[in-house]
């Protein structure tokens, strides 16, 4: 969809994005800044630093610079090459959650519209100490999701405004699992907080896909041309802003098992030959693709146990696109994303990655067989 000009309108601090990372600064606020070159009616953006400690106190504070911050994208695209950089000006100002935290429940409560998060893979995880701080008012609880709690709860009990929260957390059904643990979090806190929250809040699923390798100090970020954002509509769900890497749609699967169970998936395999065979620390993707014995293995791996696989699921067509898109991007010549960054982790990504795609072939063709996957599999996670 292409970016549509519309009548400039007053604009107000409508986003508050939880997250500082480098992939926020290339997907969601580059899509803001692009949207609002066009007129649309949206941001601008005030971001949140959640964790404790100062390792981002600089990003922090160079987020209020009024030029902005630069984000590069570089790269093939449909057989194109892509090298152009675009200086982001949507982010309007920069909160620490936990020293900042009576100035951001004023902001939550009475100027935001529309949340983004991506607080990592276990932001999710709880403290043993949130139900004991959701009620004190001028300490920011622990958590992630006891924070957003908090929050939520104040900005019920000072107007109850409605919300939309679009979580892009590499978790499966992110925004439901998001609002489960606010839900469970609020056991405390009344049914009519509850039934606000069931009514007025919308939490909706996302799915994100772009590299993002490398960022730019103090803040920007150096990405690929390709990029997605697909979302979940939900009841009386309102599209917040239109661009061409967004997807709006009923059924994230089609989206969620490509970017898994073949770019996230390539990369997990393409890791475990990077660890096992002893590559050098400072390989990349690119660099593991230019040996032509690991290209093979990594083609025969798509063309023998990951496209029969979605074949079983009637997606054939749809995977060997997605494959020949991912190749092109695996071989960025700009990007320098290493393996050390994607083996993090790496028995969790096996788990989801190869382990879920497995299963889910086998409902669909039991005699389907894996034995590239299961050499990974058996290799990395023990019975």
């Amino acid at each position: 969809m292409p970016l549509t000009s519309v009548t400039v309108l007053d604009m107000t601090h409508r986003i508050l994005q939880f997250g500082t990372s480098r992939f926020l600064q290339a997907h969601a606020d580059l899509f803001v800044h692009e949207a609002r070159a066009l007129g649309q009616d949206i941001g601008p953006i005030t971001i949140v630093k959640t964790t404790l400690g100062g390792s981002r106190d600089k990003r922090l504070k160079a987020f209020a610079t009024a030029g902005g911050f630069p984000v590069k994208l570089k790269g093939f695209k449909s057989g194109k090459l892509v090298d152009e950089t675009v200086q982001v000006t949507s982010v309007c100002r920069a909160l620490d959650a936990n020293v900042d935290w009576l100035h951001l429940k004023e902001i939550f409560a009475h100027e935001t519209e529309i949340v983004f998060s991506n607080v990592g893979e276990t932001g999710y995880d709880l403290s043993a100490e949130d139900q004991l701080t959701l009620g004190i008012a001028d300490t920011a609880p622990k958590s992630f999701p006891a924070k957003l709690t908090a929050l939520l709860f104040h900005r019920f009990m000072n107007g109850a405004r409605p919300l939309l929260i679009l979580p892009t957390e590499l978790v499966s059904n992110n925004g439901q699992v998001l609002r489960q643990l606010v839900l469970d979090l609020s056991k405390d806190l009344g049914d009519v907080f509850k039934n606000w929250l069931d009514q007025s809040v919308t939490f909706c699923d996302t799915l994100v896909d772009r590299i993002v390798s490398e960022a730019i100090d103090p803040i920007g970020a150096i990405g690929e041309p390709y990029g997605l954002w697909a979302i979940k509509r939900m009841a009386g769900f309102l599209e917040p802003l239109q661009h061409p890497c967004i997807v709006y749609t009923d059924d994230l699967q089609l989206y969620l098992r490509l970017k898994l169970h073949i770019l996230n998936l390539g990369h997990s395999f393409l890791a475990e030959i990077w660890k096992t065979e002893n590559f050098p620390a400072t390989e990349t993707v690119r660099g593991m693709l230019q040996i032509s014995d690991i290209k093979n293995r990594l083609l025969e791996l798509y063309d023998t146990e990951i496209i029969p696989g979605f074949a079983a699921h009637n997606m054939e067509a749809e995977a060997k696109l997605y494959v020949a898109t991912t190749l092109e991007r695996f071989q960025n010549p700009f990007l320098n994303h290493r393996m050390s960054d994607i083996y993090q982790n790496h028995e969790y990504k096996i788990e989801r990655r190869m382990i879920d795609f497995i299963g889910w072939v086998l409902a669909a063709n039991p005699s389907a067989q894996f034995p590239n996957l299961k050499i990974v599999i058996t290799a990395n996670l023990h019975p």
